[in-house]
């Protein structure tokens, strides 16, 4: 583990020479990537270098304690030795997470898509919650929510609905959110008072940029027409939606939310974008699904991962078996509960693989 912190320094004390040379500052791109890659090294080094601080005192300490005959020196030593010997492991199990392989796509804006799976009209409506819910949730964290493309189902909610969330850590919290969500309630339409079970599917993608996936104007068809549904006059007088079309993979997208069609063809750009590339993530981490030991994955999306039981006010994650009774306040956004257990969950998991060297 040392060996590893000690080439994480040699490379921080590097890129601190690199950001103060001519040719990098006056690069855009490579002061872009040698700052982010510092700013993600900054708080391991900072660890590491309390750390080697902490030992270094230890020893001080234990001269100091030989040379001094005065009870009340002793006493003060012995106390903050006590004091150096406990931050010692605590230290050294932070450094152990600050090592853990660091999610490249964690600090990206995401691209959340909810569609109503089974159950019909309560499905749809369903998946209304969960956007309400998922729009809560960014709203605490001081991010920026905006829908892409919807398709309203007649008796309220959506049988699908694409939005953007921005905000700096966006996917490092939504990407658990990947798969089946059951519901148990009563639905409104129910005289008898039975129960229904439906579920409604989410999908989590990484915003992708530029330099990770090409989009090349040839393999794509851009499609406007004029918006419909709700929106004011410009919705029957104006091309403003948009439809892109990749040729290579067949996805197509669509935008007409925003009165520009200028600005629906940059959102569906940037879902298109987001869509081939994770096309070409889940390819990947097919090639190895069967080596894949994580507790707690972003990958099978036919999983179901959690049960929202509104009669008994409980939400339960089969992934880790958390259950909570506090349905009313996870559906108005307040889900930072079980997204930390999740979080905790994969980082003991991935510990536990790097001890057994096998990340």
């Amino acid at each position: 583990m040392f060996d590893q912190l000690d080439i994480v320094e040699e490379r921080y004390e590097q890129l601190n020479e690199l950001l103060s040379d001519p040719e990098v500052v006056n690069d855009s791109n490579k002061l872009r990537a040698y700052s982010k890659e510092q700013a993600d090294l900054q708080k391991t080094v900072d660890v590491y270098r309390e750390y080697k601080q902490v030992n270094e005192d230890l020893s001080e300490l234990e001269l100091m304690l030989q040379d001094t005959k005065d009870k009340d020196e002793i006493e003060m030593l012995k106390e903050e030795l006590h004091n150096n010997k406990a931050r010692v492991p605590e230290l050294e199990e932070e450094l152990k997470f600050l090592l853990i392989p660091k999610d490249p796509n964690d600090d990206k804006n995401v691209i959340v898509e909810i569609r109503a799976a089974a159950g019909g009209d309560e499905a749809a409506i369903f998946a209304g919650d969960l956007l309400r819910m998922y729009s809560r949730y960014s709203e605490t964290l001081g991010y920026k929510t905006d829908i892409v493309e919807m398709n309203a189902s007649d008796h309220g909610g959506y049988k699908e609905v694409s939005f953007m969330i921005q905000g700096q850590g966006a996917y490092s919290k939504l990407k658990y959110e990947n798969g089946a969500h059951r519901v148990q309630r009563v639905p409104e339409t129910e005289s008898g008072g039975r129960i229904h079970t439906s579920t409604a599917t989410v999908a989590v993608l990484p915003e992708a940029e530029d330099v990770e996936i090409e989009i090349r104007n040839e393999d794509i068809k851009i499609d406007t027409y004029r918006s419909s549904g709700a929106g004011g006059q410009h919705v029957n007088t104006t091309d403003s939606a948009v439809r892109i079309t990749h040729l290579p993979t067949g996805t197509v997208v669509t935008s007409q939310d925003e009165k520009s069609q200028i600005k629906n063809r940059e959102k569906a750009m940037k879902v298109l974008k987001a869509r081939v590339y994770d096309m070409k993530v889940q390819e990947e981490q097919a090639k190895y699904a069967s080596e894949r030991k994580s507790a707690v994955g972003t990958g099978d999306r036919s999983e179901r991962i959690r049960t929202y039981n509104y009669p008994q006010n409980r939400v339960t994650d089969h992934r880790i078996g958390l259950t909570i009774q506090k349905l009313d306040q996870i559906m108005e956004g307040k889900i930072d509960e079980i997204i930390d257990a999740l979080t905790l969950s994969e980082q003991t998991e991935k510990l536990k693989e790097l001890n057994d060297g096998e990340l």
